[in-house]
């Protein structure tokens, strides 16, 4: 599999008075303006080359959120999701100001076929949700991350 179909990512957790949380972000750009459900993810990233999958997810969640962790991290996963893609997680209990989230940004040609480029933030926000508010907003295929931290959980 070449590296462009694997990513990495940190699902960010944390304990609140009503149960657990999780942090997901949703993307930034003009595709996913206006989607909500299903268009929520973990913060993840492509890897580098060479690059080890823990320590792409913890870059990718600084690059995509401000947030800085340092574990302990546990291993989940992998998923596959729709489009092929293979996401590598890893669950890490911290916390974070969700609205106080800064984003990279990225650069398209925006309208398409305008000759004009346009740069948008990679990560347009974030919220903490509690677990089964997650499933409704998260990418289908990675239900099976939440699930997985659930039962580890207990």
């Amino acid at each position: 599999m070449a590296r462009g179909e694997e990513s990495a990512g940190i699902l960010l957790w944390r304990r609140a008075p009503a149960g657990i949380e999780v942090l997901l972000v949703h993307p930034g750009g003009p595709y996913w303006r206006n989607k909500d459900a299903g268009a929520w993810t973990i913060p993840k990233g492509q890897l580098d080359p060479g690059e080890e999958p823990l320590d792409a997810a913890v870059r990718e969640l600084r690059e995509e959120t401000g947030v800085v962790v340092s574990g302990p991290f546990v291993a989940l996963g992998p998923i596959r999701q729709k489009a092929g893609k293979r996401v590598v997680a890893f669950a890490c209990e911290g916390d974070c100001d969700a609205d106080a989230i800064v984003s990279n940004s990225f650069e398209m040609e925006w309208p398409p076929r305008s000759g004009q480029m346009q740069e948008f933030p990679e990560v347009d926000r974030a919220r903490w949700y509690p677990l089964d508010a997650a499933r409704a907003r998260i990418n289908e295929a990675q239900v099976a991350l939440l699930d997985e931290l659930a039962t580890r959980l207990g």
